[in-house]
């Protein structure tokens, strides 16, 4: 199999980021993680961030950054990106989700992602399993979104967790959207009713069929998520990581 480097999602560790964000990217970097995607800096300057993630030999494999803030405050974002290294900026979630929501969102995307890609940014889009709901033409959400955004402007970042709570086989979106999607939430989820959130491996997601489908689409980063865990969130991504370890040796 392809090497394909892998990244931890900074959200899996708030409540230890929020007590002391260097240390807790100090351990991510400890745990064998090529990169962290960041969702926020954890009130430290982009300088700042340059600097611990020389310290730790990490890159910045991507930022999530709120959807107010790409429409408000995008030089800076841009900027920020340059300062550690970033090249993939991702719109992580939205709050309006009625049709007409999307008919305006999609067209902000495109002009945010184009003012990107003039910068050397890759503008991506992260889903959850509200986007899955069809639209009036029979379409999903999440369909429409990427269908008419220019796939120049706009990237893909999915989460198989999520794509898998609604219902979807993730390589199936992978294989149709092959070549634009650089970015990948590698999730698990248990096989009992609840659905949880599990360390890679445990669950009952076919991640195989996901990182054959990855590759073959060209993702760039596997990037390692859990929303929620039952131990420890640093333990959990221990656990995922291991499983990482052990599939691509």
């Amino acid at each position: 199999m392809k090497t394909i480097p892998v990244a931890a999602q900074m959200y899996t560790l708030r409540e230890e980021a929020q007590k002391d964000f260097a240390g807790t990217v100090r351990k991510v970097a400890d745990l064998g993680f090529d990169a962290v995607e960041f969702a926020g800096f954890g009130g430290l300057s982009a300088r700042e961030i340059k600097s611990l993630l020389e310290e730790t030999g990490l890159q910045a494999a991507s930022c999530h950054v709120p959807l107010e803030d790409l429409k408000n405050n995008l030089e800076q974002v841009i900027n920020d990106q340059k300062t550690i290294g970033s090249s993939y900026i991702v719109c992580p979630y939205i709050d309006e989700r009625e049709e007409e929501d999307y008919q305006q969102l999609i067209p902000l995307l495109d002009r945010l992602g184009e003012q990107c890609r003039q910068e050397g940014i890759t503008l991506c889009y992260h889903n959850h399993d509200f986007e899955l709901k069809k639209l009036s033409d029979g379409r999903t959400a999440l369909e429409t979104i990427f269908d008419d955004t220019q796939n120049e402007n706009l990237k893909t970042e999915f989460d198989i967790y999520w794509l898998k709570k609604a219902g979807e086989q993730p390589e199936q979106w992978l294989k149709r959207y092959q070549g634009r999607s650089p970015l990948l939430h590698l999730k698990d989820m248990t096989v009992d009713d609840e659905s949880f959130f599990a360390e890679l491996g445990t669950g009952g997601v076919d991640l195989d069929a996901v990182f054959q489908a990855g590759e073959e689409a060209g993702v760039q980063w596997w990037i390692i998520e859990q929303d929620e865990s039952r131990r420890s969130p640093l333990e959990s991504l221990a656990i995922s990581m291991d499983y990482i370890k052990q599939k691509f040796k």
